[in-house]
């Protein structure tokens, strides 16, 4: 059983916890405060009982948890098969950890940051092994999002990149292959300039945002209106 690290128990640690242990991974669920472990595990236990409820999980929420431990450091770094950083949205914070992960983990462990919005080569940087550093964005709520992108930073190499897609993969999650490091990526960046041209539609007097949604929900594959979702820009840190 491979070992997993998600540094960071906050919405979306918590979830990326969830669903590599509900995929048969160990994982080390790891932050500073107590509380926020706390609260993720609670989040997972409740999470997963809602699916067992629906028969969406075959698997017992009990032994889900069982492959789910806490820890207040980074000690379990050591043992990682894989580390997953989900720590919050602040670039220097993440250079930190990082940092200690480059120095605790084994040579061949990838490293794979969730950033929303930071350029993968930018937080590589700090690391003696930049091929090794990643970019796999999940998105909230992680266990009912089909979608992870895989991101490239300048330096990640060929071998890393695909490991990163098949561990997706393994997650029974449908990976985006992300081959040019940008800031907000691919969806983020979609859905911003959607957001702006909707903004500016309604501010010309064009439609009303009540009918942006309406089309938005009919024409576009079910899709929810746009100036319905808390989308920002790309540029602005979104929380971790």
């Amino acid at each position: 059983m491979e070992n997993v690290l998600v540094v960071g128990a906050g919405f979306m640690g918590s979830g990326i916890a969830q669903v590599c242990a509900q995929s048969g991974y160990r994982v080390y669920l790891m932050d500073v405060s107590r509380q926020a472990l706390a609260k993720g595990v609670s989040g997972i236990k409740w999470s997963l009982e809602k699916f067992y409820s629906k028969s969406l999980i075959e698997e017992s929420p009990q032994s889900v948890l069982a492959r789910i431990t806490t820890e207040n450091d980074l000690t379990k770094a050591s043992m990682a098969d894989w580390v997953i950083e989900a720590a919050l949205e602040q670039e220097d914070f993440k250079k930190e950890i990082f940092k200690d992960l480059d120095r605790l983990t084994p040579a061949h462990t990838p490293l794979a940051t969730n950033t929303s919005s930071i350029p993968i080569t930018r937080i590589a940087r700090v690391t003696g092994n930049p091929e090794r550093l990643l970019g796999l964005h999940f998105f909230g709520p992680v266990p009912f999002m089909g979608l992870v992108e895989v991101v490239k930073g300048a330096q990640t190499s060929a071998e890393i990149f695909q490991r990163g897609v098949r561990f997706v993969t393994s997650l029974g999650k449908t990976p985006v292959k992300v081959h040019k490091d940008l800031p907000g990526f691919v969806m983020n960046r979609i859905f911003s300039a959607a957001f702006r041209e909707c903004v500016d539609l309604v501010s010309d007097g064009v439609v009303t945002p009540q009918d942006v949604d309406l089309g938005m929900r009919l024409d576009m594959a079910g899709m929810s209106g746009l100036l319905r979702l808390p989308i920002m820009p790309v540029w602005t840190p979104l929380s971790g």
